[in-house]
């Protein structure tokens, strides 16, 4: 399939004959590609969850707009783990709340300590003047000393537990509502929505059915422009160049020839095709909207007019000709079509050539 043309077919009414002479025409070289027509920024939408199909809210051929939900998937996995991340951040807030159990036994435990470290306060004193005046034994005021210390580093250490539970339950707090915004993105992915305005061309699963992770679900890309996705063999590849017009038939308009220009030649070789993909853009918008139609298309790479061509059938080996008086000659070859070959030099259009 390296070459296949099918608009330089219109040969000389004398050319399965044993005998023709030259005839001048217009002639194109091309080299032959297929393909598919393609919808511009065409993308498979693929699932990040397990679930299932719960509703479709579009249909194939349906145009939507950016972020429109096309469909809702189910994962009980997910709900589960999002029920749990808000049931977490719920309590999370209680507990951080000044009227939570927690807080206010920490509050009151701390409280307790300073209205004791106050009492021992007053009362040691008290001793250190019963002290000063010879009123009161040694043994009694060291035990109000004492008491005081006691109560002064108890103190210390209600405040260090009250201030080391209120971080706590603000960094639980925040840790809780992290994993409940994660949770809740996470379940944002299952409903399917589109990137940008455009058309589903493909839905591929239905109500009910099982959808696995990275599995494609919807097909979508934009309603109004198309390109040409072709196919050209790798030893073509070089004759090839960007803005190259393109003439293309595609198989669902008949005969309908269009007219397109090489726009992007990909650098990587399909190994199994021995092919090189080529992407072309139409000249003029492409009738109704369907997406995957299959193309068959010539790269131009050289015209000429009022070239002197003759069939190939009648070119022999080491570029020659044989004239009906038996003699061969030599030629000089042109631009080339699937079916003839342009001579430049060797005969004119009078020379009568045989086979």
């Amino acid at each position: 399939m390296k070459y296949r043309f099918f608009l330089f077919v219109l040969l000389a009414g004398c050319q399965n004959k044993n005998t023709i002479l030259p005839h001048i025409k217009n002639v194109v070289e091309a080299v032959y590609a297929s393909g598919f027509v393609i919808s511009q920024d065409e993308y498979q939408i693929f699932s990040q969850v397990d679930g299932y199909v719960v509703e479709i809210m579009a249909h194939e051929g349906d145009v939507v707009k950016k972020d429109q939900p096309i469909l809702i998937i189910d994962g009980q996995q997910q709900s589960a783990r999002y029920r749990i991340a808000k049931e977490n951040y719920t309590l999370a807030s209680k507990n951080n709340r000044v009227d939570s159990p927690m807080l206010m036994e920490a509050t009151a435990a701390l409280e307790r300590a300073q209205i004791k470290l106050r009492y021992d306060s007053v009362n040691l004193i008290r001793f250190q003047n019963l002290w000063k005046n010879n009123a009161t034994k040694k043994n009694e005021y060291d035990q109000a000393l004492l008491a005081y210390n006691s109560s002064q580093i108890d103190y210390q250490l209600q405040q260090s537990r009250y201030q080391k539970l209120k971080d706590q339950l603000q960094n639980e707090l925040i840790s809780a509502q992290n994993n409940l915004n994660i949770a809740a993105n996470e379940s944002g992915r299952y409903v399917v929505k589109s990137n940008f305005d455009g058309r589903i061309y493909k839905i591929a699963k239905e109500t009910g059915e099982l959808v696995r992770r990275t599995e494609a679900l919807v097909t979508f890309g934009r309603n109004q422009f198309f390109y040409l996705q072709l196919s050209v063999d790798e030893l073509d590849i070089r004759k090839i160049k960007e803005g190259q017009k393109i003439l293309a038939r595609v198989d669902a308009y008949g005969d309908q020839v269009f007219e397109a220009a090489v726009t992007k030649i990909y650098p990587m070789v399909n190994q199994r095709e021995q092919a090189v993909r080529v992407d072309a853009y139409f000249s003029q918008p492409l009738p109704d909207g369907f997406s995957g139609l299959a193309v068959e298309a010539n790269i131009v790479i050289r015209e000429k007019e009022k070239a002197l061509v003759i069939p190939k059938s009648f070119l022999y080996e080491g570029d020659s000709v044989r004239t009906t008086d038996g003699k061969k000659r030599k030629i000089v070859r042109g631009l080339e079509t699937l079916d003839e070959v342009e001579v430049i030099e060797g005969i004119d259009a009078t020379t009568k050539l045989m086979k």
